[in-house]
């Protein structure tokens, strides 16, 4: 029977040094490339507006998810509110760039674990956790105490820390990252962050690393391993080609991969030609295309009819 690492660590007392590593990021930020460097203990905020505490949008089953995470009792969704990166055309503006949530403390963020894991989810899954990953962990023994056992996922932008990930090591069991731009230039321009291709690929090589391929039980339900989102953007922006050929060789040809057809136009997009326009039948088959070249497949799609309960705070 799967049993996550993090109890074991936990046990060891391995888990609370890292908590002390990771809050000890937050009094000078580094918990992101950012580097912001304001002292988030003390409730400065600067580009992901989060201070001492993490804040939650939305919780509950989610089953808009991959199928691997999903199954039949649904992913266990929590999300976070603001984000480390910010891109233009979020189609979560409302929580990534209005602020839509409230703040939690540890305590509460446990109980959501444990709620979770109640009502039969299949797994934790942290969505947009990068800023608050020191949080999430001050957080864990809480809801170990109380008896959490599922896997952990991190669902993220893919614009990550080193330090912060390597504080995750035996703790995350599947990592959910997003490979958004394969070139500077679009990142730059819709995310502000040019540097976002090299720090990418230097997570996913990381998350690799860690948890390897994704690993399915007997059902088809994700107990571990790493599974890439991409989004495909009007025009070629995400740069599919080049993102597919670095996971395939450079990551591994058995990378789970969810090459996404749901672009829409959000938030500030309108002012972002091509942006502007929803992505092309063409567009996304040339994507899926590009994937199955590179020698990727273990392709999934996105399942736009599914429904998703959750608790809003």
């Amino acid at each position: 029977m799967f049993q996550p690492s993090y109890l074991k660590l936990h046990e060891d007392g391995v888990l609370k040094k890292r908590i002390e590593e990771a809050l000890s990021l937050l009094e000078e930020c580094t918990v992101c490339p950012r580097e912001c460097r304001v002292n988030r203990l003390k409730g400065e905020t600067k580009v992901c507006k989060t201070g001492r505490y993490s804040r939650v949008s939305s919780f509950g089953p989610h089953f808009g998810e991959e199928m691997p995470l999903v199954g039949r009792g649904g992913s266990g969704t929590i999300f976070f509110t603001y984000c480390n990166l910010g891109c233009l055309f979020c189609q979560n503006y409302d929580i990534s760039h209005l602020g839509y949530g409230a703040e939690v403390s540890p305590q509460r963020l446990a109980e959501m674990m444990v709620e979770l894991q109640g009502m039969g989810c299949h797994n934790i899954n942290f969505v947009t956790p990068t800023h608050v990953t020191p949080q999430i962990l001050e957080a864990l023994p809480y809801a170990i105490e109380d008896g959490l056992s599922v896997p952990l996922v991190y669902n993220c932008g893919g614009y990550e820390s080193m330090d912060t990930l390597r504080l995750l090591d035996g703790i995350v069991d599947i990592y959910m990252p997003d490979y958004k731009y394969s070139d500077p230039d679009p990142a730059k321009r819709f995310s502000n962050a040019k540097d976002y291709p090299e720090k990418v690929k230097t997570a996913l090589k990381e998350m690799y690393r860690q948890v390897e391929d994704l690993v399915l039980d007997e059902m088809g339900i994700a107990q571990r391993g790493l599974l890439v989102r991409h989004l495909c953007l009007p025009g070629g922006h995400a740069g599919t080609e080049k993102a597919m050929k670095f996971l395939a060789e450079e990551i591994s040809p058995h990378t789970y991969v969810n090459v996404m057809d749901q672009y829409r136009p959000c938030y500030d997009a309108f002012s972002y030609p091509p942006l502007d326009q929803r992505v092309t039948i063409k567009e996304y088959q040339e994507a899926v295309d590009m994937a199955r070249k590179a020698g990727l497949y273990r392709l999934d799609g996105y399942w736009s009819h599914r429904s998703a309960r959750l608790i809003v705070l």
